[in-house]
C-alpha cells in the first residue's frame, strides 16, 4: 500500500503531469484488474489525508501549496537551493535563490513560503524563499581547515560550501591543509557565519587516510564492534563443530565451487551443477548459513541489523559482521566443511525451472576460484585444476546461457554501466583507473543468484509468509514518456506506451555507439531505485514477480532474515504471528533500504575525492569525455575512464555567447552555431579542481563542435530535436518574461 501511494504521488508531481480522472491515473501507473482494489484503498487514503484533492471535472491533483511548506533544504555550490516538502503537493521541490535562503545548512528542516506564481525557477520550478529554520541537520561537519587573514576556518566537504569560524585552533595544534571534524557553537545569519570547535583532527587533506575518515564521519559509518559483539561473534566460532551436524544433508564428497574476485575474503556462495539420468540438470546454489552463528536478539544481531549492510569503500570495507566470521567460519574456503543453506533448482533443455527444493547442508568447497582464473579457463588458457573443476565450469557456463536467454526473453533489463576500479600506489595514492572486469564469468554467478533469489521468494510467497522482499517498481508513464522524449534527441526511437522490451531494444541498438553510455545512464535514471520492502509488487528490472535477497547473508542483514525465516519453513515451525508483522517489516524495509543507499553515497563519494585529488596534479591535461548533461549554467560531462564527472560552465565557452536550448536539449552558439548536445563525445582539458565541492571544472579543446554553416542547417537541427522555430521564440519570449 506504502508503494502504491509513493507512486501515486511521484506520479503527480512530475512537472508533465496533466490531471486527470481516477480511472485515467491508474491506468497511467500499469494498474492491472488484479491491483485495482488495493489502488483505490492507496487513492482514498491519500485523499481522506489529504494529500491528494478531486478538483472540478474529478480530475486528480496535488493540493496547491497555502501558508508554510515545511522541508528539507538542499544548498547548491551557487549558492541557491531546493525545498523538499515533507508533504507533497502542486508545486513540488520549490527554488529557493540565494537571497532567500535564510543562512539554511543543507539539510536543514525549514520552513518556507512560495511566492508569485511567475516567480518561478529556469527550469520551471515554483519559488520561494525560507522564513523559519526549525531544526538543523547535525551540530558536527566534516572539512578542511583554511586561514584568511587572521581568522581561521572550515570549508565543509559537500555541496555546502558556506564556511564554519572556528574558535581556539591552538588548542588542537591545527595547521592549514588539515582535515577536521568540527562541532557547531552558533550557527549562521544573516550578519555572521556558524563558529564552531575542532573535536578531531583526521590528518592532512588529500591523503587517503584522512579522505576515508573523513567519509566515514560524514557519513555516520559505524566504527569497530563492541566488546559483547566480538565475544559473542569469537564464542560462536570457537563452538562450531561441523562433525556433529546431525540433521544436515551431507554433500560434502560433491564438487563444488567457488568464484569471486581476486581479494576477496568472505565467500558466502558457492555452485554444483548434476546431471540427471533423465536429461535434466540440477544447480546448486550453497550460501554460508550465517543464522546459525548469529541467534535473533542476541547483541551481534542487534549491531548487524543497525549497520544494515557492509559498506565496501576503495581500499577498505566496513563489515555488517565481525571478522572471525565474515572471513572465518561463515566464509566457503576451500577444503573446509561449511554449514549452507542450499537451493537447488533444476531445469529443462530450454532452462525453464522444472521444480526447486531447499536444504539445510553441510558442504566442502573443493576449489576457490578467481573470474579471470575462471574466465582464462573458458579461453583455452592452461590451468592446473582437476578435470571436475574444468567439467562443471562448462557446465556452470552452459547453464547460465540458457537461464539468461529465458530471463532477456521475460524482460529483464542488462544496462550497460561500466564499473570503475581505482589503482593505488603504497602509500594508498590514487595514481589511476581502469575498468572493473566484466567478464562472463561475473554473468554466470549473477544469473545463479538472481535464480537462487528469485527461487526463495516464490516458495515464502507460495507459504503466505510475511517476509522482506527486494521490489523495484514499474516505471509510470510520465517517466516514460519523458524518456522517449530525451531518447528521441539522441537518435533513438521508443514508442509512445513503451514497455521493457522496447528499452531492452533501445539499449542493445545502442551498444557500442557514442551515445551508448547516455542512452544507458537516461533509462537508469527513469527506473526508481530498488528497495527492501514486504510488499508483493515484483521487481520490473529482473522481470521477476517475486524477488527476495537470499544469496549474501555476510554482508546483507536481509539475507539473514530470510534465512531464519527459511529455517522455520524447513523445520515446520512457522507460525503466523511468531515473526515480524507487516508494519514492522515495513520499518525495517526502511531502515535497510537507508544503510544500503547511505553506503553506495559514501563509496561514491570517496571515489569523486579520490579522484579530483588525482586531477588536482594534472592541470592543463587533456581527457575524454561524452557530455551526459545540459543546464542554463553549464555542461556536464563523464570522464569514462575515471568515472567522474565534471563542469563546463558556460563562460567557459569561447568565441561565442552560448546559449542553453531547453527545447532542443543542446547548447548553441548564437553568432556561429556550434553545437553541443547530450551524447557528444568531446575531449576536454582540466581547468580547476574544489575538492570540498566535489568539483572538477574542464574546458573542451577547439575544433570539436558540430558547426552549423547556414541558417537552414540550424533550422533543419532545431526541427530534429522536437520543435520548429515559432516554437523556439516562444521559448525565448518565456525566458525574457522569468526574467
Amino acid at each position: 500500500m506504502d508503494v502504491l501511494k509513493k507512486k501515486i504521488l511521484v506520479h503527480l508531481r512530475h512537472r508533465d503531469y496533466t490531471p486527470v480522472k481516477s480511472n485515467a491515473l491508474a491506468k497511467s501507473l500499469g494498474v492491472n484488474s488484479d491491483e485495482m482494489d488495493d489502488f483505490k484503498k492507496a487513492f482514498e487514503q491519500l485523499c481522506a489525508d489529504g494529500q491528494v484533492i478531486i478538483g472540478s471535472k474529478s480530475f486528480v491533483s496535488l493540493p496547491a501549496a497555502s501558508g508554510k511548506i515545511y522541508g528539507i533544504f538542499r544548498a547548491t555550490t551557487k549558492g541557491f537551493g531546493f525545498v523538499t516538502p515533507n508533504d507533497p503537493n502542486a508545486h513540488g521541490d520549490l527554488f529557493i535563490p540565494a537571497k532567500y535562503t535564510a543562512n539554511a545548512m543543507s539539510g536543514d528542516t525549514v520552513a518556507a513560503v512560495v511566492e508569485k506564481a511567475d516567480k518561478r525557477s529556469r527550469d520551471g520550478r515554483a519559488s520561494g524563499r525560507i522564513v523559519e529554520i526549525t531544526q538543523h541537520c547535525n551540530n558536527h561537519f566534516v572539512g578542511t581547515i583554511t586561514k584568511r587573514g587572521d581568522g581561521w576556518y572550515l570549508l565543509p566537504d559537500g555541496k555546502f560550501t558556506e564556511p564554519v569560524e572556528l574558535d581556539d585552533v591552538g588548542a588542537k595544534n591545527a595547521q592549514v591543509g588539515d582535515k577536521a571534524v568540527v562541532e557547531i557553537i552558533t550557527y549562521p545569519t544573516s550578519k555572521a557565519l556558524a563558529r564552531g570547535v575542532i573535536t578531531d583532527l583526521l590528518g592532512k587533506s588529500g591523503t587517503y587516510k584522512a579522505e576515508i575518515d573523513s567519509v566515514v564521519r560524514r557519513f555516520s559509518l559505524p566504527g569497530e564492534f563492541n566488546s559483547a559483539c566480538q565475544q559473542f561473534a569469537a564464542e560462536a566460532a570457537r563452538n562450531f563443530k561441523p562433525e556433529t551436524a546431525q540433521e544436515r544433508l551431507d554433500i560434502t564428497e560433491k564438487t563444488i565451487l567457488t568464484i569471486d574476485p581476486q581479494d576477496a575474503k568472505d565467500f558466502d556462495d558457492a555452485i554444483s551443477i548434476d546431471k540427471n539420468p533423465d536429461g535434466t540438470v540440477t544447480l546448486g546454489v550453497h550460501i554460508a548459513d550465517v543464522s546459525y552463528f548469529v541467534k535473533e536478539g542476541s547483541p551481534l544481531d542487534i549491531e548487524a541489523k543497525e549497520r544494515g549492510n557492509s559498506v565496501y569503500l576503495p581500499g577498505r570495507v566496513i563489515p555488517m559482521l565481525p571478522e572471525v566470521l565474515s572471513n572465518g567460519v561463515c566464509s566457503l574456503q576451500s577444503n573446509q566443511p561449511r554449514f549452507a543453506k542450499s537451493a537447488f533448482i533444476t531445469y529443462g533443455d530450454s532452462g525453464e525451472i522444472l521444480k526447486t527444493q531447499f536444504a539445510n547442508t553441510i558442504i566442502r568447497s573443493t576449489a576457490r576460484l578467481t573470474y579471470t582464473e575462471a574466465d582464462g579457463i573458458f579461453n583455452g588458457k592452461k590451468t592446473e585444476k582437476p578435470n571436475e573443476i574444468i567439467s562443471l565450469l562448462k557446465d556452470m557456463n552452459a547453464l547460465a546461457k540458457k537461464i539468461e536467454l529465458r530471463r532477456r526473453a521475460a524482460g529483464m533489463l542488462h544496462l550497460d554501466m561500466q564499473e570503475i576500479e581505482l589503482d593505488f600506489d603504497k602509500s594508498g595514492r590514487v595514481v589511476d583507473a581502469h575498468p572493473a572486469d566484466n567478464s562472463y564469468p561475473h554473468t554466470i554467478i549473477e544469473m545463479f543468484m538472481v535464480e537462487a533469489n528469485d527461487a526463495v521468494a516464490g516458495l515464502l510467497d507460495t507459504a503466505n509468509i510475511p517476509f522482506i522482499r527486494r521490489i523495484h517498481p514499474d516505471p509510470d508513464s510520465l517517466s516514460f514518456k519523458a524518456l522517449a522524449k530525451t531518447l528521441k534527441m539522441l537518435g533513438f526511437h521508443m514508442p509512445r506506451s513503451p514497455d521493457i522490451f522496447d528499452l531492452q531494444n533501445v539499449i542493445n541498438t545502442a551498444k557500442g555507439k557514442p551515445a551508448a553510455f547516455a542512452v544507458n545512464t537516461y533509462v537508469l535514471r527513469s527506473l526508481a531505485r530498488a528497495e527492501y520492502s514486504p510488499l508483493s509488487i515484483g521487481h520490473f528490472a529482473l522481470a521477476s514477480r517475486h524477488y527476495t535477497h537470499f544469496t549474501s547473508p555476510i554482508r546483507r542483514y536481509a539475507d539473514l532474515m530470510i534465512h531464519r525465516l527459511l529455517d522455520l519453513h524447513l523445520a515446520g515451525k512457522y507460525v503466523v504471528g511468531g515473526t515480524p508483522d507487516q508494519t514492522e517489516l515495513v520499518e525495517i524495509g526502511k531502515h535497510l533500504s537507508l544503510t544500503d543507499r547511505r553506503a553506495d553515497e559514501a563509496e561514491n563519494d570517496l571515489k569523486t575525492v579520490l579522484m579530483l585529488v588525482l586531477f588536482q596534479e594534472r592541470i592543463g591535461e587533456a581527457i575524454d569525455t561524452v557530455i551526459s548533461g545540459l543546464t542554463n549554467f553549464g555542461i556536464f560531462v563523464q570522464c569514462l575512464k575515471f568515472g567522474i564527472e565534471g563542469l563546463i560552465p558556460l563562460d567557459m565557452l569561447t568565441g561565442d555567447r552560448f546559449i542553453f536550448d531547453h527545447a532542443a536539449q543542446c547548447v548553441h552558439g548564437a553568432r556561429t552555431g556550434k553545437i553541443y548536445h547530450i551524447g557528444m563525445p568531446l575531449t576536454v582539458r582540466i581547468v580547476s579542481v574544489n575538492i570540498a565541492g566535489r568539483q572538477l571544472n574542464v574546458a573542451p579543446l577547439p575544433g570539436q563542435t558540430k558547426q552549423e554553416n547556414s541558417a537552414g542547417e540550424k533550422k533543419k537541427f532545431v526541427k530534429q530535436k522536437g520543435h520548429s522555430r515559432k516554437d523556439n521564440r516562444k521559448h525565448k519570449d518565456r525566458k525574457k518574461r522569468r526574467r
